[in-house]
């Protein structure tokens, strides 16, 4: 199968010797809809800018549909980018702003005319479209930024942090288009940003990067549910991190001892010669209720509510075990002896074995 996007050990380095990107390897499949998450300088957006070709690349390739791009101009790749600050020209209005791109291809005016008059409906712009673009709200503009994207009609658009500019509620809005437009119209995306929920709720597959090297990439589910490293595991979500030793295997799977005891889970990844392992859970996965004493549950842990915030049906408890470590638990359990637990009640804290990972640590 052609890829839409493939990227073949592909590299960044600086002339300082800065490593930007590390041999980077991806396919993208043919409207395929795929986000990069890290912290800043990870290096996330410097691939999406070679992928764009506004940063050359110091090895590797680029093949977009089956074609090497790596030494093709920005202008002449089959790929449009949209930037967090919108870049949109204040003194054109809304039309001729959607129309530049065309206008730079060197369309006829018929045919640009009647390819912005489509997009402008699509995006229900219409009354706007002869009002200048510094006239209008943060999510008109943001639209606008998107129909000038694909009014050119790219093979790839490419996103870096589109929605970073918005508060909550429009950004939440602004999400759920986007989702439903590239669903809609089958292009591949390639989305950037910082915020976790947006990579994992809106992407096929998720790229986490660190360092300028690539950490993990898979469904959303996988990268939250089961992290392959301890970098994703203490990155992506509010996983309680347990750190531990003496691996063993039995029946109920592989589990290391831990300041709390023994902890079963399943290993993410290949534990042989390790000697440091974490184990890590999904603050949702953590069962909480009152102090019973029974100590023979399997990974049952004791600790004391710090603090505890109600949102509807939803329960967020931050809990100091034992022996001081803090973490977090999130319930959306209904049952009134839970809803009921305050700050300062001694709890069990269950870990179900089949959501804890166990990984290898490099600290």
């Amino acid at each position: 199968m052609m890829h839409d996007l493939e990227l073949i050990r592909v590299g960044k380095t600086y002339p300082d010797g800065t490593v930007a990107v590390s041999e980077f390897d991806l396919q993208v499949s043919p409207g395929e809809f795929v986000a990069f998450v890290g912290p800043s300088g990870c290096g996330k957006s410097t691939t999406l800018r070679m992928v764009a070709g506004f940063e050359a690349i110091t090895h590797g390739d680029i093949i977009i549909k089956g074609k090497n791009v790596s030494a093709i101009p920005a202008e002449k790749r089959p790929t449009s980018m949209i930037f967090q600050n919108y870049a949109l020209f204040p003194h054109l209005n809304v039309r001729d702003n959607i129309g530049f791109g065309l206008d730079v291809k060197g369309v006829a005016r018929k045919e640009r005319d009647a390819k912005v008059d489509r997009i402008l409906d699509m995006f229900d712009l219409s009354q706007f479209a002869d009002r200048k673009a510094d006239r209008l709200s943060g999510g008109q503009r943001q639209r606008i930024a998107l129909a000038r994207g694909l009014v050119v009609e790219p093979q790839i658009l490419l996103l870096d942090e589109p929605l970073g500019a918005l508060d909550a509620n429009l950004r939440r809005v602004i999400q759920n288009e986007l989702k439903l437009l590239q669903r809609e119209l089958g292009i591949t995306f390639v989305f950037v940003t910082h915020a976790q929920d947006e990579a994992l709720g809106l992407s096929d597959r998720v790229i986490v990067m660190n360092n300028g090297q690539v950490e993990q990439i898979g469904r959303p589910e996988e990268i939250y549910g089961s992290p392959m490293t301890e970098f994703v595991a203490r990155f992506i979500g509010a996983n309680a991190i347990f750190e531990g030793r003496d691996l063993r295997q039995d029946a109920a799977g592989h589990s290391i001892l831990t300041a709390h005891g023994r902890i079963t889970g399943h290993a993410s990844s290949d534990l042989r010669g390790t000697s440091a392992i974490i184990a890590a859970v999904p603050a949702e996965a953590i069962r909480i209720g009152a102090r019973t004493g029974d100590q023979s549950v399997p990974n049952r842990l004791h600790g004391t509510i710090d603090t505890k915030h109600r949102i509807g049906s939803i329960c967020r408890f931050k809990v100091s075990l034992s022996n001081g470590q803090a973490i977090d638990v999130e319930t959306a359990s209904r049952d009134r002896h839970v809803m009921a637990l305050a700050a300062g009640d001694h709890v069990d804290l269950d870990c179900p074995p089949e959501r804890v990972s166990l990984l290898p640590t490099h600290s």
